[in-house]
């Protein structure tokens, strides 16, 4: 399937699955980073039609980062009459989190409650427009290395791109016509202070993992394991105590 049709049929998925609820949501929102997968997935919930919210949630932002996700809110709003943009500002927010938490400083789970802050933001914006969350997260990292450190992907309603690998998605947002500099960027998921991207922090590029997925043979397979293996907990449905029945 090139990527024209899958543009067609995941926005024409999306659209089905928001009619088939029983409480027929009105809006899709969806939290921008300035990043590729954040970037087609905003562009493709707005080719449903329906009123399509995009925010940027910067948390001690990368200016690069946040430059890329003004940019592409622009490029949204000059592309399609149903997008409403909005940029909320989280940093005292995270601040009074982090003062709270000085007892329980790591920097790693104030990495990811980044994320889960960003995560709780989109549900209240969702909650009072009678949306849906929707999630950014592509299928190396949903399905292959369980890196889920997404803008806002703590927790979400449903995952459009997530049978997408990577390259896929690159090559869709070009199809979209997506800013150059967006696809172009490092990929990175911008809740760290040194802003490292997410080669730096996975050891490998996404073709890379994307072959050893592929590839049991792959010269990257063993890293590629490595990485996968502490995380497959995170691609499991969450366990549950079954009581036994008396």
């Amino acid at each position: 399937m090139n990527s024209l049709k899958k543009i067609d049929y995941i926005s024409g998925w999306i659209k089905e699955y928001a009619t088939s609820l029983s409480f027929q949501p009105v809006s899709l929102v969806i939290g921008v980073s300035g990043g590729i997968d954040s970037a087609v997935t905003s562009a493709l919930c707005a080719k449903t039609g329906f009123k399509t919210i995009a925010i940027s949630m910067p948390i001690k932002q990368n200016l690069n980062q946040h430059d890329l996700s003004l940019k592409h809110l622009d490029w949204l709003k000059s592309n399609f009459d149903n997008v409403e943009t909005k940029i909320i500002e989280l940093d005292s927010v995270f601040e009074s989190f982090e003062n709270t938490m000085q007892d329980f400083n790591n920097s790693l789970a104030f990495a990811n409650s980044r994320s889960r802050l960003r995560m709780v933001t989109l549900y209240q914006i969702a909650q009072a427009n009678r949306g849906i969350v929707v999630g950014t997260g592509n299928k190396v990292e949903d399905f292959g290395v369980g890196f889920y450190t997404k803008y806002g992907d703590g927790g979400v309603d449903i995952s459009p791109i997530a049978d997408c690998k990577k390259t896929d998605v690159w090559n869709i947002g070009k199809s979209l016509g997506v800013v150059n500099e967006i696809i172009e960027a490092d990929p990175t998921d911008g809740l760290w202070d040194d802003s490292r991207n997410d080669e730096s922090q996975l050891g490998l590029s996404y073709e890379e993992i994307e072959d050893a997925m592929e590839n049991s043979k792959s010269k990257h397979f063993k890293r590629y394991q490595d990485i996968r293996k502490p995380n497959l907990h995170k691609m499991k449905p969450i366990p549950v105590c079954i009581l036994p029945k008396d």
